[in-house]
């Protein structure tokens, strides 16, 4: 993915209120279901505009926010300076592109539809988190492709809870969990949102 999808909805992005409620549900079920700390490192692929580390924030030392998106992390950087938490943003594609170092935990907000190879995206999560640490990856149920009015760029109609634990425990993550966290109301319909939250031993 090369192209900015998200270059004419960026700056209209936090608009929406049900997406902003959406990512405030989905943070509240990370701080409940994670045990966060002040001294960790996360890392927020597919960090948009911020809406969920800035509710993170506040529970961590340090945030990498890591999207492909040019205009995204422009709206994000505008963000740095009233953040609750040191903030490193880096454009780049995580499918195709590795980062040095490892963190204490990825979170991950509506991103996953958006990657083509799933469970090679937990594979590279794996080698990304520390031993110990933990993924809280949330995004939508399955569903019949009318959430997205175009499919630019999405790969996947939703997952199916199943499936998806199945691909993070393969790629050898343990205690693998997957939570209702949110539900997104549209006059197509009802999506509900899950967040798959498992360790790395």
């Amino acid at each position: 993915m090369n192209k900015d999808f998200f270059a004419h909805k960026a700056h209209t992005y936090e608009q929406s209120p049900d997406r902003v409620d959406n990512v405030s549900n989905i943070a509240n079920t990370i701080l409940e279901k994670a045990k966060l700390g002040s001294n960790m490192h996360l890392l927020d692929f597919g960090s948009g505009t911020g809406l969920l580390l800035e509710r993170i924030a506040p529970h961590v030392k340090k945030i990498t926010a890591v999207d492909i998106s040019p205009s995204m992390n422009k709206q994000l950087a505008e963000k740095q300076g009233s953040l609750g938490c040191e903030l490193e943003i880096l454009q780049l594609d995580l499918e195709s592109q590795s980062i040095e170092g490892q963190f204490d935990g990825i979170i991950s907000s509506m991103t996953m539809h958006h990657v083509r190879d799933v469970g090679a995206m937990f594979r590279r999560f794996h080698e990304m988190v520390k031993p110990g640490g933990f993924i809280a990856i949330a995004d939508l149920d399955k569903e019949d492709g009318s959430f997205h009015t175009e499919d630019t760029g999405v790969f996947h109609f939703g997952f199916d809870r199943d499936d998806i634990a199945s691909a993070a425990a393969q790629a050898g993550f343990e205690n693998v969990e997957v939570v209702s966290a949110s539900t997104i109301e549209r006059e197509s319909g009802n999506y509900p949102v899950f967040l798959l939250i498992a360790s790395r031993p």
